[in-house]
C-alpha cells in the first residue's frame, strides 16, 4: 500500500488566514491554525471620518502565512501518518475583490518605505465602499457595452475597476508607482511559488469574472479604450494581466525554495491558482446542479452552479455568471448580501448590551436568548443594508434600520431581529 498524501489549504479571510491540512484519501481533517490580522480594527485598516474605507496591510498576509503553516504542519505531526514530505498541493482562497497595487515584480507598493503608511497602497479590502460614484461611472459608460450582461447589469463598489479608478482620482502617487493591480486570491498563490513578474502571474478566473469584467465572449477583460474613456492611461493595467484567466483547478507554480524553507514544506509542491473564499467554501459544502450553497460570514455569498452546455440567461442583480469560476465544466454563479457577521460584531462590540459580556461568551448569551423567542414574536423588524446592499439593489450607500422598538425591547430581541433579516 503506498503512503498517504496530504493537501494544505490557505484561507485568507476578513479578519483572520486559517490554515487547514487534510488527508487526500478521504478528505478527512486533520489539523487547523489561526492567525488573527494584527493591524487596524479586527485585522482591517479603517477611517473614522469614512465609514466607507476597509484596507488591509498585505504585511498581514505573509506574516499569518509565516505563522499558521508552521503551527499547522506541528498539529499535524499528531498523526501517525503525516510526515510534512507528503504533502503534495497547496490550494488557496482569499476574500474578494481585494486588490493591492504592485510595482512589476507584483510585489506590493506598501512594502515600500515611502508608502508603507499610505491606506491608497494597501490592500483595498472587498467590503470597501469608497468608490461608489467611480461604481456608478462605470455602470453607465457600460450601458453601451456588453460587459455588464454576466455581472448582473450593475457595476459594484466593492469590486476590481471601481477601486482601481478610486486611486486614479484620490491617490495619483500611488496610482502612478503602481505597475499593476493584484487581487489577494493571485498575489498569494505569486508569493508561494516566487514568480516575480507581473505579467507571468496567473490570474484566476473566479476573481477576474465576477469582479473585472472579464469574459471570453468579448475577449476577456473591457478593451483598452473603454478603461482610457473612464480616465486616461486607466487601460495601462491590462498590459501586466496575463490572459487568458484560469479556474483553480489549474496549477499557479511550484512551491519556491526560500517559502519552503520558512513554512518548512518541501519545495516543488503544487500550488493552485486561487480562489474567493465563498466559491470555495461551496465546493466544500457539495454545491452541484440544483444545490444552492450560502456562505455565511462577515457577508453572505450563495453559490449555485449549472452544466456549461446550459442556455442561462443573464439575471439582474447576481454578482456574476462566470465559467469554471467554482466547479470544472460549471458555470458559478454568485449572489449576496454585504453585512451579515458584521452585523453582529457590530452590535456586540459597538452597541455593547450590558450583561452579556464581551466577544464570543456574549454572542453566546445573545444566541441563547434569541433562541427562545419565536419568529417575529418581538415585532421588531430590522433592514441589514448596515453596509450597503449586494443583491439585488447593488447600492453601498443604503443603511441599516430597526423598527418596531419600545422600553421593553431587549438586547435578545435585537439580536433575534437581526438574525431573521440576515
Amino acid at each position: 500500500m503506498s503512503d498517504p498524501t496530504f493537501s494544505l489549504g490557505l484561507d485568507f479571510g476578513t479578519g483572520s488566514v486559517r490554515a487547514l491540512v487534510v488527508d487526500n484519501r478521504d478528505g478527512a481533517e486533520i489539523a487547523t491554525a489561526l492567525f488573527d490580522y494584527p493591524s487596524g480594527e479586527g485585522g482591517v485598516i479603517v477611517d473614522p471620518r469614512d465609514p466607507n474605507l476597509a484596507r488591509q496591510h498585505p504585511a498581514d498576509y505573509l506574516t499569518g502565512l509565516w505563522a499558521i503553516v508552521p503551527a499547522a504542519l506541528r498539529s499535524a505531526a499528531s498523526h501517525p501518518e503525516f510526515d510534512p514530505t507528503r504533502v503534495i498541493g497547496i490550494g488557496v482562497d482569499t476574500t474578494g475583490s481585494t486588490p493591492i497595487p504592485v510595482d512589476s515584480t507584483g510585489t506590493p507598493l506598501a512594502f515600500q518605505s515611502a508608502f508603507q503608511a499610505d491606506p491608497a497602497a494597501q490592500a483595498w479590502l472587498w467590503k470597501d465602499h469608497t468608490a461608489f460614484a467611480e461604481a456608478a461611472q462605470i455602470t453607465e459608460q457600460a450601458r453601451a457595452e456588453p460587459y455588464l450582461g454576466k455581472c448582473g447589469g450593475t457595476y459594484s463598489s466593492e469590486w476590481y475597476w471601481s477601486k482601481i479608478l478610486r486611486c486614479e482620482r484620490t491617490s495619483p502617487v500611488v496610482a502612478r508607482a503602481a505597475a499593476g493591480w493584484l487581487e489577494l486570491c493571485d498575489y498569494i498563490p505569486a508569493y508561494l511559488t516566487g514568480i516575480d513578474s507581473l505579467d507571468r502571474i496567473p490570474r484566476s478566473v473566479c476573481a477576474a469574472g465576477h469582479k473585472a469584467m472579464y469574459h471570453s465572449d468579448w475577449g476577456g477583460l473591457p478593451s483598452t479604450q473603454f478603461l482610457d474613456d473612464l480616465s486616461p492611461g486607466l487601460g495601462r493595467f491590462r498590459a501586466g494581466f496575463r490572459a487568458p484567466a484560469v479556474p483553480s483547478d489549474r496549477t499557479a507554480g511550484r512551491l519556491a525554495d526560500s517559502v519552503a524553507r520558512t513554512l518548512g514544506l518541501p519545495a516543488g509542491i503544487s500550488v493552485a491558482v486561487g480562489a474567493f473564499d465563498a466559491h470555495m467554501g461551496a465546493v466544500g459544502a457539495g454545491v452541484e446542479p440544483g444545490t444552492l450553497v450560502k456562505i455565511i460570514g462577515t457577508s453572505t455569498c450563495d453559490c449555485i452552479v449549472a452544466p456549461l452546455a446550459a442556455s442561462l440567461p443573464d439575471i439582474p442583480g447576481v454578482c456574476g455568471i462566470v465559467p469554471e469560476s467554482i466547479l470544472p465544466g460549471m458555470y458559478g454563479i454568485e449572489a449576496g448580501q454585504s453585512a451579515v457577521g458584521d452585523i453582529f460584531d457590530w452590535f456586540v462590540r459597538r452597541i455593547g448590551p450590558t450583561g452579556f459580556g464581551t466577544g464570543a461568551a456574549a454572542h453566546a448569551k445573545l444566541t441563547e436568548a434569541a433562541a427562545r423567542l419565536q419568529p417575529g414574536e418581538s415585532g421588531l423588524v430590522a433592514l441589514d443594508w448596515h453596509n450597503g446592499n449586494r443583491t439585488v439593489l447593488v447600492d453601498p450607500l443604503l443603511t441599516g434600520m430597526m423598527v418596531g422598538e419600545t422600553l421593553h425591547t431587549t438586547p435578545g430581541e435585537i439580536y433575534r431581529a437581526l438574525i431573521e433579516a440576515t
